[in-house]
């Protein structure tokens, strides 16, 4: 196991009706004039607006509101929101949605007192010296940004997607009540949970050896998904199995499951160039990508995917051939993946083939390579988009 520093000072409100107290965790947060960041009307129609705004007036806490967040969050929105914040003197941003509303408050977050522009820290390494405060009240269960340092954002020229990282960008407070979760379509639920366990696998394979405590972890967090993603998709009204989801979500990327060890997120930056293209759910594209990372990379560590296999998925070891064991694991991987609605090659998630050099310019490789559990080149990253085109079970 690696050295590790582990900081996760984001404060968790778990349970039903916990929306009911967001004012005063915002006054307990230093808060006195609120941007209530948002998405769809699914939040007014449902009366949860309604519900923040009740809450934040009793704490006699200020507020203004912008919605209109969208999947594969927009920095025009951003720019719109700090431009607000600044004109209403916002000290604090409380983030009503999922993970591209958490995404999109963090861009205002560290635009609001940046003298710059706010993607200047998109992809680039800068370091974040100042943001606003961020509460969230989360409904849906997927990216985790409700406790993790990182935030993903969309620029519309040129459809780039990129992220940033900063403890800075930690909220302060997350209110998580599974019932929020319960309206949400088979389709969005089932892409939550792919990515969740995206974030999982992205840490369960890495170079760094004896890191029993952490693959443990991780093996619990995906056997958690496998067995309560149909629940809930079967019985969207099933709470505790929707608690479980939630839960595991934060849990998958506070990086809890992943300290002391070498990380990949490969199969998350070659995914973000099909979103951002195709502007597809951030889940349904891991869905196609991850499995095909997998079988690219899987003869770097056959014992690891063999390891997947069996203690993820209940394959019989192969000891004779653990190749095959291996390969057994990234097929239950990838049908489940399908059992449970998400699509599993280009044309079933609208992807097009010979849009593969495009997507690989825009990856922005050139003649480098990446990091991860596999360096990878722009052609290693090719022909992963072609195994994912061509995917079958």
């Amino acid at each position: 196991m690696e050295n590790f520093n582990f900081y996760s000072p984001t404060e968790f409100v778990f349970g039903k009706d916990t929306e009911n107290e967001c004012g005063k965790y915002v006054r307990k947060h230093g808060g006195s004039k609120v941007l209530i960041h948002y998405g769809s009307a699914s939040a007014e129609k449902s009366g949860l607006l309604d519900r923040v705004k009740k809450s934040l007036e009793a704490e006699g806490i200020a507020y203004v509101a912008l919605g209109g967040v969208k999947p594969n969050p927009r920095d025009t929105l951003i720019y719109e929101g700090i431009e607000l914040c600044r004109k209403e003197n916002v000290d604090f941003i409380l983030s009503v949605g999922g993970g591209s509303c958490i995404d999109s408050s963090k861009g205002i977050a560290l635009g609001v007192p940046y003298d710059g522009d706010f993607w200047d820290f998109y992809g680039t390494g800068k370091v974040v010296e100042k943001a606003l405060p961020i509460g969230t009240i989360l409904t849906i269960a997927a990216a985790g940004s409700e406790g993790s340092p990182g935030s993903v954002v969309t620029k519309e020229e040129g459809m780039l997607k990129r992220d940033v990282g900063s403890d800075l960008l930690r909220p302060k407070f997350s209110i998580l009540n599974p019932a929020l979760t319960q309206t949400l379509p088979a389709y969005q639920t089932a892409c939550g949970a792919t990515d969740i366990m995206a974030h999982v696998f992205e840490r369960y394979f890495t170079n760094t050896l004896e890191v029993e405590i952490t693959d443990r972890l991780c093996e619990a967090v995906l056997l958690t998904m496998i067995k309560e993603t149909p629940r809930v998709i079967a019985d969207p009204n099933n709470y505790e199995a929707r608690a479980n989801i939630m839960w595991a979500g934060t849990v998958a990327h506070n990086d809890i499951v992943g300290v002391g060890r070498s990380q990949d997120w490969n199969s998350h930056g070659i995914e973000h160039e099909l979103s951002g293209l195709y502007d597809c759910a951030h889940g349904a594209g891991l869905a196609v990508i991850m499995p095909a990372w997998m079988e690219f990379v899987y003869k770097h560590n056959v014992m690891r995917f063999a390891q997947m296999a069996v203690r993820i998925w209940g394959c019989e070891m192969n000891f004779e051939n653990p190749e095959f064991t291996a390969l057994q694991g990234i097929k239950c991987f990838r049908t489940f993946l399908h059992n449970i609605g998400m699509p599993i090659n280009f044309e079933e998630l609208g992807a097009k083939a010979e849009d593969i050099p495009t997507l690989v310019d825009k990856f922005g490789l050139g003649d480098g390579k990446t990091g991860g559990f596999v360096p990878l080149s722009s052609e290693d990253v090719a022909t992963i988009y072609t195994i994912a085109s061509k995917a079958t079970l």
